[in-house]
């Protein structure tokens, strides 16, 4: 996908993580400018800036907050110019039985997952629908439409990932694209420890792929909803996810 990004800049926050830095490579070898946002890791941040090269910006932001989300979107403006592509990557997940899950478990999820979602497509939505055009490209999760004993903050967050992505297309859309991926399991350093035989039967039996993604092949999809090449593509939730869902 050589050169279908060419110039755009583009914002992608949990950019140091496994699928955050496989877009931020993609956006680059794609002939984008990535802005890499993260919260507390600027070595990685830096690194991965310096490996991509592409004139690559590094920004740490809190995704929860409203002043430091704006002053994001000001400082690529002023640095860049244009903000050209939005992808709403940064997330936890954590395991807590509903049971036993407090208001701050909750809320935790709740804020990351899904408010720094909306605080970032807010500020986003203005400049793109100013300059006449823009992509925003949101995280979600097969887990929003399968759900997982254990992950309730997680699927409702992701859920509510979806369905601000179709209202958002309906409401600045076409003018600004909005869409939403929707990955399963990936092999990554997160997921690393906890690869023996078993987790591993458990995540991939029931994908048609019958193996856990790698952070390139979402990579690969992020870069497609960016484009023009997903020109058609408006409120809709790719599934990336090897056939986890089948929708």
């Amino acid at each position: 996908m050589t050169g279908v990004l060419k110039e755009k800049v583009v914002v992608v926050t949990g950019a140091t993580g496994g699928i955050g830095s496989a877009i931020v490579r993609a956006v680059g070898a794609a002939g984008g400018v990535p802005v890499i946002v993260h919260h507390g890791e600027a070595a990685a941040a830096t690194a991965l800036a310096e490996s991509v090269g592409v004139g690559a910006l590094v920004r740490e932001v809190d995704v929860r907050d409203w002043d430091q989300v704006a002053g994001l979107v000001d400082d690529v403006l002023a640095e860049r110019g244009r903000l050209d592509v939005l992808v709403n990557n940064a997330g936890i997940m954590a395991e807590v039985p509903f049971t036993e899950m407090t208001r701050a478990d909750w809320d935790a999820t709740m804020d990351v997952d899904l408010t720094g979602v909306f605080l970032c497509a807010r500020h986003a939505a203005v400049p793109m629908l100013a300059a006449g055009g823009g992509a925003i490209v949101n995280v979600s999760s097969q887990l929003a439409f399968k759900g997982a004993a254990g992950y309730t903050a997680y699927c409702a967050a992701k859920a509510g990932v979806a369905g601000l992505t179709r209202a958002l297309a309906r409401e600045i859309g076409p003018t600004v694209r909005v869409t939403a991926i929707a990955p399963g399991p990936v092999a990554s350093p997160m997921t690393d420890p906890y690869a023996t035989d078993e987790w591993l039967a458990e995540r991939t039996g029931p994908l048609v792929i019958g193996r856990l993604a790698e952070p390139e092949e979402i990579a690969a999809s992020v870069v497609f909803l960016a484009s023009e090449a997903g020109s058609l593509m408006h409120g809709q939730t790719l599934h990336a996810n090897g056939g986890g869902v089948l929708a």
